[in-house]
């Protein structure tokens, strides 16, 4: 059995095309996790039309996902941070209280969407922040650091509900440990800024936690809670996210770089984070509140 989840912006998603799409794939009862925001409804097998729907819905504003009804409810979340649980990418927002924001916001974008070597990009971002004062790091924290909508109901509803949360992230455990706590997540992991007398030295410690870092973390956290990692659900973003994308058992690329888009399986692009709660079943009334 398959299951066809429909997200939209809260108050955008039209029953009428639910119920158009139940009865063009034979599907059974249309059912609302949240009113005019998200529905869904099983189905024996995947319709042969689910890529030209799913792409006409998205002109409509509406994020289509079909996934098989059995194990949708995850045990472990395993997260990217800069631009998936934060609006931000850390490192573009040091960079701008350097005074190299734009340079360093080029550098980004490009390793984002795959153009780059993510190790090279950083080494060569950080180089640029040289010389700043340590303190930037908690002015960029308190002034330009933003939650990502949802993320907190994320985690608070998979957490009640048994499941292990990890924030594994390219950047850097300055920021990491702090967003991790805000969240209430389980653990985190990611690069360390290197500093002396209170200055960045413009260096980053190695090994350098890029791709396959990002899968290393998935296999051996799992494995040491005791998941399969069919029951993971992974989230990020960029190039770098996609080994832990394909890997996991349900992988979300989250208002993605187009080159991630293309290559991801699961797309969200017009939900928030609760999004990742649809896919999984939870209707808004089970939705806990942090």
């Amino acid at each position: 059995m398959w299951t066809a989840t429909l997200i939209a912006k809260p108050g955008t998603l039209d029953p009428a095309l639910g119920d158009a799409l139940r009865n063009a794939w034979g599907g059974g009862d249309l059912v609302w996790l949240s009113p005019d925001e998200a529905a869904e409804f099983d189905m024996p097998s995947v319709p042969d039309t689910l890529s030209h729907s799913a792409s006409a819905l998205q002109e409509q504003g509406v994020d289509l996902v079909v996934q098989r009804t059995k194990g949708r409810r995850k045990k472990m979340l395993l997260a990217d941070m800069d631009s998936t649980m934060i609006q931000q990418e850390c490192i573009d927002e040091l960079a701008e209280v350097a005074g190299v924001g734009d340079q360093v916001r080029d550098i980004t974008a490009r390793a984002m969407n795959g153009e780059l070597d993510f190790e090279g990009a950083l080494i060569e971002r950080v180089r640029l922040l040289r010389d700043l004062p340590v303190a930037a790091v908690d002015q960029v924290l308190a002034d330009r650091i933003t939650l990502m909508p949802g993320g907190l109901t994320l985690l608070a509803t998979m957490k009640a509900n048994g499941a292990y949360t990890a924030l594994v992230s390219g950047g850097f455990t300055a920021f990491t440990q702090r967003v991790a706590a805000l969240l209430g997540f389980d653990e985190n992991r990611a690069n360390t800024l290197s500093e002396m007398d209170g200055m960045l030295t413009g260096d980053v410690g190695r090994p350098i936690l890029g791709r396959d870092a990002k899968v290393a973390a998935l296999a051996e956290i799992s494995a040491s809670r005791g998941i399969a990692e069919d029951d993971v659900l992974a989230v990020g973003d960029g190039a770098n996210d996609l080994g832990m994308l394909h890997r996991a058992g349900t992988g979300v690329a989250l208002h993605a770089k187009p080159s991630v888009q293309a290559q991801a399986k699961i797309r969200i692009n017009h939900g928030d984070l609760t999004a990742l709660l649809f896919l999984q079943g939870y209707d808004r009334e089970a939705f806990v509140t942090p």
